[in-house]
């Protein structure tokens, strides 16, 4: 059993919640004026697990002919029978019935919201095969956070929290631009359709540039609409060197592309987190 468990947890990734769990707390927190109580706490963790666990195992499902075929995948779960397929269809559905759940008993907004987000998170795993805009629909599936964790507040959805999730909607379609360099060309003798496959390498790079711009523009939009103090804006700036840094890194060579990935934009989440946890608690 605590083998299966591994092996799920393998799955799923489960440490890559720490991308969009600290925007589902930041919009909680923005939309509270502060501290917004342990019940919340507790369903936005385990809707924002659920999600996520729905989300990765329908792409580990739907990817399965592609992984097997990917070097970089073929030690999966998913493709070496570690887990069935019959097994991650019960994991998708259950986690699909528990996201679903938690809406329910937030509120009416968020119960109706759980359905179109189950959607757009599976859509990612099949976009890719018709159009390279499939970076930004990952992008929109993680910039959904913070729209459920203020709807789940306040019961409706305020322009700084769309500012926020469009913000996020470049932050991950861009360092998700960088880490697709690695599968360019799997992804070209496959027919996926990846930005790095389409537009090669130096476009891929300038796409994802551009990207981190509007992402900055758009959180700085998010600040000033929310009438954030000066610790928000001290975090944009943190944000804007991690981002600067992350560029550099792949720039200088692709082997340091998972450290970009995960180490950075990790860091940035909990960081633009915890000043804003600092905004309400000192500003």
């Amino acid at each position: 059993m605590l083998q299966k468990l591994k092996d799920f947890r393998e799955l799923v990734m489960f440490e890559h919640s720490i991308f969009s769990m600290p925007f589902i707390f930041i919009a909680m927190i923005t939309a509270a004026h502060g501290w917004f109580g342990w019940e919340l706490l507790a369903f936005g963790v385990v809707a924002s697990v659920s999600a996520r666990n729905f989300a990765m195992g329908f792409n580990r499902f739907a990817d399965r002919k592609f992984d097997k075929t990917n070097p970089r995948t073929q030690n999966r779960p998913s493709v070496d029978g570690r887990i069935s397929p019959k097994a991650m269809l019960l994991f998708i559905v259950v986690n699909a019935l528990v996201f679903i759940a938690m809406g329910y008993v937030i509120n009416p907004l968020c119960f109706y919201l759980s359905f179109p987000i189950l959607i757009i998170l599976a859509s990612y795993s099949l976009m890719k095969r018709f159009s390279s805009v499939a970076h930004l629909v990952l992008g929109l599936s993680l910039g959904l956070a913070p729209i459920a964790g203020v709807a789940a507040v306040l019961g409706e959805i305020p322009l700084w929290s769309v500012y926020l999730c469009i913000g996020v909607l470049f932050w991950v379609a861009g360092f998700d631009l960088l880490y697709a360099l690695q599968d360019i060309e799997h992804d070209k003798r496959e027919g996926l359709y990846s930005i790095p496959s389409v537009f090669g390498v130096q476009k891929t790079l300038w796409f994802a540039r551009i990207f981190h711009i509007f992402t900055l523009v758009f959180w700085w939009l998010f600040i000033k609409e929310a009438g954030l103090g000066i610790f928000m804006w001290i975090g944009l700036g943190v944000s804007c060197v991690f981002l600067c840094f992350e560029h550099y890194l792949v720039s200088k060579h692709f082997d340091n592309i998972p450290r970009a990935f995960f180490t950075l934009n990790g860091y940035l989440g909990i960081a633009f987190l915890g000043f804003c946890i600092a905004d309400f608690m000192i500003g």
